[in-house]
């Protein structure tokens, strides 16, 4: 099955977008200085909403949503690309990953700005690590390595190694991974896209591969996935978002494949009320799908460069749910979508 989705100005076999026209940002941050890499949100609390951002100069802003201002800038990546973040817990622990090979964790309790650990990975490349609660206070983070077609999961904060996973044939750099805990008990499990454009899945605690798909033709940039629903969508430098599922079996099966105008996805994230899903263009858009049968909604047109992260918000009410995208442009764009009361 496949649709096509594009600018409001293109020739009838385009699919309609909206029926109004699409919505302007809420707001804009500016001041990171520099392409903004990856977005993090922290809105779960009676707090003031957070949103961290890592930019390709080495730094990390914490913004505050509500003055529209950075509060702290951290800086502990030597000046390298700060291309993933998450909070653990709460907002006063968090997770830094640079190109500059380590992973930091950050101590911002009581106006700290503090690295208190480090891992080093040995990737100087783009792929984003992916962190998995297991239990109370156990954790598992899926890493590239400096041979860049071989994932490492590591016990985390410890750093002690649980397996390496590198498959027989040569399906290129990992590109990006995702951890997730299946419902049926069995140990967890993780994606994991190639250069190549095959998606992989692999048993963490059998430490082989379960199935693979040849999901794109081109580059698999990144990937996004529903464990309830046990079925995915991934980008690549193609002109194509696609969606998978997993059967019984625990094969990977092609289901839809949606194709844009324009070539080139940054990112995937998928909304905590599994309904939404946004993509990050190349060509300065995002994109918005209906989850349940990935049918495009609108394109976001705001930025003046490649759109290089998008994120949605984790506030407790769905009608103050935010959506942010980061660009080359140096902005962050922050947006109200689809909310239900």
């Amino acid at each position: 099955m496949h649709y096509a989705v594009g600018d409001r100005h293109q020739c009838c076999c385009v699919l309609p977008v909206m029926a109004s026209p699409p919505p302007d940002p809420q707001f804009v941050l500016r001041g990171s200085g520099a392409a903004v890499n990856t977005l993090h949100f922290s809105c779960g609390t009676s707090d003031p909403p957070l949103l961290f951002s890592g930019s390709a100069k080495g730094t990390i802003h914490q913004w505050n949503l509500t003055t529209r201002r950075p509060e702290r800038t951290l800086d502990g990546h030597s000046g390298a690309s700060v291309i993933w973040l998450k909070t653990l817990g709460s907002r006063e622990t968090l997770i830094s990953q640079g190109r500059d090979s380590r992973v930091c964790t950050w101590d911002l309790a009581e106006g700290r700005s503090a690295v208190t650990d480090s891992i080093r990975t040995g990737s100087v490349g783009f792929c984003q690590c992916s962190l998995l609660e297991t239990g109370l206070c156990s954790r598992l983070l899926a890493h590239p390595v400096e041979t860049m077609d071989e994932v490492k999961v590591i016990d985390f904060p410890s750093g002690t190694a649980v397996c390496s996973l590198k498959p027989d044939a040569r399906l290129g750099m990992v590109m990006c991974t995702k951890l997730w805990q299946p419902d049926s008990g069995r140990g967890p499990l993780l994606l994991v896209g190639y250069e190549a454009g095959t998606l992989a899945l692999w048993d963490v605690a059998q430490r082989q591969p379960l199935s693979t798909l040849v999901a794109h033709s081109e580059p698999l940039l990144c990937l996004d996935f529903d464990p309830e629903r046990l079925r995915g969508a991934s980008g690549s430098a193609e002109r194509a978002v696609c969606s998978w599922t997993l059967d019984g079996q625990q094969n990977l099966q092609m289901a839809v494949s949606v194709e844009l105008v324009n070539p080139g996805i940054s990112q995937l994230s998928l909304r905590a009320d599994r309904k939404l899903l946004a993509s990050a263009g190349w060509d300065h858009r995002v994109r918005l799908f209906g989850w349940k049968k990935l049918k495009p909604l609108a394109v976001l047109q705001y930025h003046t460069d490649s759109v290089l992260s998008v994120a949605f918000s984790d506030h407790a009410d769905p009608r103050l749910r935010l959506m942010a995208a980061g660009s080359k442009d140096q902005r962050i764009s922050i947006w109200s979508v689809y909310n239900e009361g």
